[in-house]
């Protein structure tokens, strides 16, 4: 059940309510745009009295950063300097079943020292509040509170292993007894594909929480997931008790195989070359970081229509995200938010207790939620701490091996701004693969040349790894950079041309996608400060670049109109560097419009399947005499336009 909508709400400096729309955050208020400290919730809500004798559990996709929950006036629970994690609080015991119960929430986003993000060491806004979606959870006392599955293709046999993990909880007073099933069902088609029933016995002390391995099941011909065909299937775990339905639990997958060998990135047993944007979530001012599923599908789709197969985000996101990636085919890596080398500041030989141990709860608690998403291409483990540095090191070494315990096959890497100099004492060297933000001519001297040069240093350091251009693009952030799109826009192409001589570059991310909400930035005022890095600004307006980013970014090199009208024809020619893979169902569609600029007609026809550097011509047949303009469009089998071009008369 939702508790999302209106709640009452204060600042700790203020005596008298208000009524604010959650998710929400304060900083989006102009008059509280700077405020950085303690806040208050409250509501109230109405519980079924025929809920008594189950469970109930609060959940918050997050808070940030500290919450304190009570419920009816009584202590329920708290989840502590953790801001973008989601967390569940039960409370059965405290509530009022057939009446009015109220629940209040005290938040606090003051700056942390012991915490990720540390201090002020974070480039985005800490915008304070219930920003995500809240719901009530009701149950059975003795339930499943998460299902863990790794669905591993074998392409040689045309099936795929399923390895499922349940999570088993009882908080009741009394044995539970039962046994655990489950279905996998095509999410496209709705059909069980495969049942197993009463796969296990459980059994289930009081208060007892538990994690039972089911016996590892084979999938027959599975639908493989891929960016350019999100295939999800829905896995339902079932809990019975004396052969009747207990309780059930529902998350989405998707089989695909990720392999990082020969120095590149394999996806479901092919060569990869991949291509992307990162964005900075939260900045819309109108929404900050309590962004309704409207915004992120409008941002979204917009990445998807600037060709990004492949991002990175700063901290871990909100869930719809995760699922539009899912769905819509977006390779992305989810990272800790332990930014910048300030992470480290006043360590020595190792980092403080208190880090390590923010960090790891973060990391158990992001892989706990999101490691079924078949989008998450990796796990980012810090960002920019100076990898040189001894506590880094020592840090982001224990991050590694506390994820490879967790999600053992996911591979891991951390975007590290250290490589300049000495890159092989980077403790990138340790990741499965290396990541690099690159800013010459930016944040530090240097053209193309220089940029090639740092490349070939930093892959003779690691000549059996792929490189990810973790960051690169052009930051108006200081008084000697001001904003100038043509700056960016250089950058952007003569880097990709470099990138592109070196086929050990496996993938880039240009940052960014848009200008955004930062507590450092340089420009602006109040709810607009902001540092200027995007194709579009913080109200979703394009730049110049954002065109040319479109272009750069896209698997078709060449789309060639040739001839005339009724003896027309299309080249599309493939890339055959970076970003280049297979192009499997991609489609040219072409509208034709008459005089007044109206659509006369449209057609489609089928491109074969295009390898990297390989071309096809397509024939480009249409009835209307008199042709004004003809628009094409090179579609991926998402239905989003790879590459579009005009013919005009």
């Amino acid at each position: 059940m939702s508790l999302d909508g209106i709640w009452q709400f204060r600042l700790d400096s203020e005596s008298d309510w208000r009524e604010v729309g959650v998710p929400h955050t304060w900083q989006i208020n102009p008059a509280s745009a700077d405020y950085m400290g303690i806040a208050w919730y409250r509501r109230e809500f109405d519980i079924p009295r025929e809920w008594e004798g189950g469970s109930v559990r609060l959940e918050f996709e997050a808070v940030f950063h500290s919450a304190r929950v009570s419920l009816n006036g009584q202590r329920a629970g708290e989840h502590l300097r953790k801001g973008y994690t989601a967390f569940t609080i039960d409370i059965a015991r405290a509530l009022q079943f057939g009446r009015k119960n109220q629940i209040e929430v005290r938040v606090d986003n003051s700056f942390n020292a012991h915490m990720l993000p540390r201090n002020r060491s974070s480039d985005w806004s800490p915008d304070g509040g219930i920003y995500r979606p809240v719901t009530l959870l009701i149950a059975p006392k003795a339930f499943i509170e998460r299902a863990d599955i790794e669905a591993v293709p074998n392409l040689a046999a045309n099936n795929a292993s399923l390895a499922i993990t349940v999570a088993l909880r009882n908080t009741g007073e009394a044995q539970f007894e039962g046994h655990l099933g489950y279905r996998v069902v095509e999410e496209a088609s709705g059909n069980t594909i495969l049942e197993i029933r009463r796969a296990i016995a459980v059994s289930l002390k009081p208060g007892a929480i538990d994690e039972i391995t089911l016996p590892t099941a084979t999938l027959p011909n599975p639908k493989l997931w891929h960016f350019d065909n999100p295939n999800l299937y829905t896995l339902v775990v079932e809990l019975e008790s004396q052969r009747e339905p207990h309780h059930s639990f529902f998350t989405n997958f998707g089989v695909r195989g990720v392999e990082i060998k020969d120095g590149g990135f394999y996806l479901n047993g092919e060569r990869v070359y991949l291509m992307g944007v990162e964005r900075m979530a939260g900045s819309n001012p109108q929404y900050g970081m309590a962004e309704p599923s409207s915004w992120i599908a409008h941002d979204h789709d917009d990445l998807k229509h600037l060709n990004c197969v492949f991002t990175r985000v700063h901290w871990q996101q909100d869930k719809r995200v995760l699922d539009y990636c899912d769905r819509h085919g977006i390779f992305i890596q989810e990272e800790i938010p332990a930014w910048g080398p300030d992470t480290f500041k006043g360590m020595t030989g190792e980092p403080s207790q208190d880090i390590v141990e923010n960090g790891l709860e973060q990391l158990r608690e992001t892989i706990h939620r999101d490691r079924n998403h078949p989008s998450i291409f990796s796990w980012g483990l810090c960002n920019e701490i100076n990898g040189q540095n001894p506590p880094a090191y020592q840090f982001a070494k224990r991050m590694y091996e506390e994820a490879k315990k967790f999600d053992p096959r996911r591979p891991c890497s951390y975007a590290s701004h250290s490589l300049r100099a000495t890159p092989e004492r980077d403790v990138a060297g340790l990741m499965d693969f290396i990541e690099c933000n690159e800013y010459f001519g930016s944040w530090y001297k240097g053209d193309a040349a220089e940029v090639g040069r740092s490349m070939d240093s930093i892959h003779s350091a690691f000549p059996d790894k792929p490189i990810v251009i973790s960051e690169y693009g052009y930051c108006a952030c200081t008084a000697d950079r001001p904003e100038g799109d043509a700056r960016r826009l250089d950058i952007l192409e003569t880097h990709d041309a470099v990138f592109r001589e070196r086929p050990y570059i496996a993938g880039l991310i240009f940052f960014c996608y848009n200008d955004y909400r930062t507590h450092v930035g340089d420009k602006g005022y109040g709810v607009l400060k902001q540092r200027v890095h995007g194709v579009v600004d913080l109200l979703g307006e394009r730049k110049g670049t954002y065109d040319a980013l479109r272009r750069q970014s896209s698997p078709i090199e060449l789309l060639q109109i040739d001839g005339s009208p009724g003896e027309m024809t299309v080249l599309v020619r493939s890339r055959k560097t970076i970003p280049c893979y297979t192009l499997t169902g991609y489609k040219l569609r072409w509208t034709v419009y008459g005089p007044g600029t109206i659509p006369l007609e449209q057609h489609a026809a089928n491109l074969p399947a295009l390898h990297p550097g390989q071309d096809a011509r397509v024939p480009v047949p249409f009835t209307e005499p008199n042709p004004q303009r003809i628009v094409f469009d090179v579609l991926r089998p998402t239905g989003f336009s790879a590459l579009g071009r005009e013919w005009t008369a």
